[in-house]
């Protein structure tokens, strides 16, 4: 293979020959070859692209019944009981009838079983989302003039309109009741957040959700929860207060709450109690037995079943006044278009929505897939989740994607593929053909009881902050700024505040890397840290430098005080001071030192101050080189040259020596650039002594 001199490198005696790169196509070529790839048609490159949209096309021909359809079945029974007690308590978050919750966990299930690609993720209605989409329906119905206070559940004398039958739900708006109106706000919003999932797919936008970090998710999370518990109180306590919008929220519920503490419902404030005891009690058991549990107990359900039973036979609702479910009706609502206006109303909110619900759906999808040793697609679970909010927006839904909880329950289970899915949307399917009706005479404080006491693992995430803190502070800071103002501003603050703190604490850490000097392990021909290791042994006459980052034009100017710090020795202005006094000898009496040569004479090799002849900068960690990188360097080298001191780069990677070549610091020729660039540390502090000797020794016989 022929190469030319500048493809070839000497390291150690081996020859290095690069590869010469293919020559690159224009642009005009490179948009014709793509068009032609994409536009050619034939029968197996349509049903790759069938396969790669609907999943289900292709781990469906590898399904072994005897092997996934005992665990399937198992799992898809439990997380279909746990769906139906969440779904119709997630209405209060939601301010929507428990009717559409069952709607949504149904065609969510069906849904993300075509078009999903990980095995084990249960999508479905969320807790935060639910939060979120109650917050945006609450504003729009007191801008359309109805009281948020009124819930979507319940009889008329139990704060809501609820008509006797779901088809009284479809007429036009002028005719269309508290919750008619909530329902085509939520449907808009789906509808919107789901376009907007769909169009980050299509783009490939799935790496978006990589920068809603780790920290950001848990702060938010804890955050959300606040505003939950804070959100259900009043339904724990049985008073009504105004439903707070807008910063503030939070306190502003609280003292409502305390104002009207005196006129808590006794019955309500009793069967809360009870029922959080029964729950969090049955939590902790299954969490301590939960090894030798093959199916998680069913508690909410029991409690739901337990407490309808009390309520209806004890009439509580007739005695003590305390706030019931109220008709569920059963069956579907004709397919409805969401309203283009109020599309337009919620375009920002639904912003917010995809973002939250894409980043978890992503993440919860990637976990699952690395602990079970498989594969996801980030682009096709955010085309896989936003058709889940497209489709159903049209059949009253409202948002959803992955949730942790009933994830975690599915694995555990035995789930083995979605097939679960489709066994968890037949229980919700009886449930809205036959036995929702049943549940009319359920508390609502017993709905709040099962959000409560769901809020439990992500409000546990706080003793987590400590060590957090003792791993980075920059993202403890992330989570604490995230949590504090989603209580204290809003969610949707809360999530823009960590965002923007999160690539805050990303640009910090780029832009002041870790800086140190080197030193050299015993004898061998590794160098540490000599701040962070006792005994390491200083080159003598070199300084190491290491810089752990890039170098651009972000942080060149740390670059600089870092190692004119570390090394004692400004560059820059002791070269500019040396360049002033050579000046002022030219103007007086002459140089005494012309006629010598300065690179050879010995005042010239050692600065008095500094005690070094050369520096080398440690490349390994150097991720890239910008121009500004590189003017840097250039000026850098041109200072320590005027002091004597020469400048050597070690362990540079392909990609900075790269740019290196094509910046012009290494020169035309291969002689250059191996004077200045060393395969190892060692190497280059051992060419660096050996260089300064041989300039002792010249400048000793002259």
């Amino acid at each position: 293979m022929d190469a030319s001199p500048e493809a070839q490198q000497q390291v150690g005696g081996l020859v290095l020959v690069r590869r010469q790169p293919p020559k690159p196509r224009g642009l005009t070529e490179t948009l014709k070859a793509r068009l032609q790839r994409s536009c050619r048609c034939s029968v197996p490159r349509a049903w790759a692209l069938v396969q790669d949209l609907i999943p289900a096309t292709r781990w469906l021909r590898q399904y072994r019944p005897r092997e996934y359809l005992a665990g399937d079945v198992m799992s898809g029974l439990v997380i279909g009981i746990i769906l139906v007690p969440q779904a119709i308590a997630y209405s209060l978050l939601a301010g929507l009838q428990p009717i559409y919750s069952l709607y949504t966990s149904f065609f969510a299930n069906l849904i993300y079983f075509l078009l999903g690609t990980s095995h084990h993720v249960s999508v479905g209605i969320f807790s935060l989302l639910c939060l979120m989409v109650g917050q945006v329906v609450d504003r729009e119905l007191q801008l359309a003039g109805f009281d948020p206070s009124r819930d979507g559940l319940g009889p008329g004398d139990n704060s809501s309109t609820v008509n006797s039958s779901v088809a009284m739900l479809e007429p036009g708006l002028q005719d269309c009741g508290r919750d008619c109106y909530a329902i085509r706000v939520a449907t808009a919003l789906t509808l919107m957040t789901g376009i907007y999932q769909v169009l980050m797919g299509i783009l490939r936008l799935g790496f978006v959700s990589a920068y809603l970090s780790q920290p950001l998710l848990d702060g938010f999370a804890m955050g959300a929860s606040v505003t939950i518990l804070t959100s259900q109180l009043r339904h724990l306590l049985g008073v009504r207060v105004p439903r707070h919008q807008g910063p503030g929220m939070v306190v502003l519920t609280w003292l409502s709450l305390l104002r009207g503490l005196g006129e808590a419902n006794v019955c309500d404030v009793v069967t809360s109690a009870v029922c959080l005891v029964v729950l969090l009690a049955a939590k902790a058991l299954s969490d301590r037995c939960r090894h030798h549990m093959k199916v998680p107990l069913p508690t909410e359900l029991l409690v739901i079943v337990v407490a309808t039973l009390v309520s209806h036979f004890g009439q509580l609702h007739k005695r003590f006044g305390s706030s019931v479910a109220g008709h569920i009706p059963t069956g579907f609502v004709p397919p409805q278009a969401p309203d283009l206006e109020l599309m337009q109303h919620v375009a920002l909110d639904a912003v917010s929505l995809a973002l939250v619900g894409s980043a978890f759906s992503i993440s919860l999808a990637e976990m699952f897939a690395r602990s079970h040793s498989y594969s996801v697609r980030a682009n096709q679970e955010l085309l896989a989740v936003g058709c889940c909010n497209v489709l159903p927006a049209f059949f009253h839904c409202f948002v959803t994607s992955a949730a942790l909880s009933k994830s975690l329950v599915k694995t555990a289970t035995g789930c083995r593929t979605q097939v679960s899915s489709v066994v968890s949307a037949a229980v919700v399917l009886l449930v809205l053909l036959a036995l929702a009706p049943l549940f009319q005479d359920l508390q609502r404080c017993v709905l709040a009881c099962v959000i409560v006491a769901s809020l439990r693992g992500a409000l546990r995430k706080v003793r987590d902050l400590p060590q957090l803190w003792r791993l980075s502070p920059a993202d403890a800071l992330v989570w604490t700024a995230t949590a504090a103002t989603c209580v204290l501003v809003s969610i949707e603050a809360g999530l823009l505040a960590g965002l923007l703190l999160s690539l805050l604490s990303l640009v910090g850490r780029t832009q002041r890397p870790q800086a140190t000097l080197l030193a050299r392990i015993g004898d061998s021909v590794f160098y540490e840290d000599a701040a962070e290791f006792e005994g390491l042994l200083p080159p003598a006459g070199v300084r190491v430098f290491r810089f752990s980052g890039p170098l651009c034009y972000a942080n060149k100017a740390f670059f600089l005080r870092s190692l004119y710090s570390l090394t004692g020795l400004d560059a820059g202005r002791s070269a500019a001071k040396r360049k002033g006094q050579g000046s002022e000898l030219e103007a007086g009496e002459g140089d005494p030192m012309e006629g010598k040569d300065p690179e050879s004479s010995g005042t010239r090799l050692v600065p008095v101050v500094a005690g070094f002849h050369s520096v080398v900068i440690d490349c390994a960690p150097l991720l890239f080189l910008d121009m500004a990188g590189m003017a840097m360097l250039k000026d850098l080298r041109r200072d320590y040259r005027a002091l004597g001191v020469s400048l050597l780069l070690a362990c540079c990677s392909p990609l900075v020596r790269d740019a290196l070549q094509r910046g012009g610091f290494l020169g035309e020729d291969q002689e250059a650039e191996e004077e200045q660039l060393f395969p190892s540390v060692h190497s280059a502090v051992e060419a660096a002594q050996a260089r300064y000797g041989e300039l002792v020794a010249a400048n000793s016989v002259l």
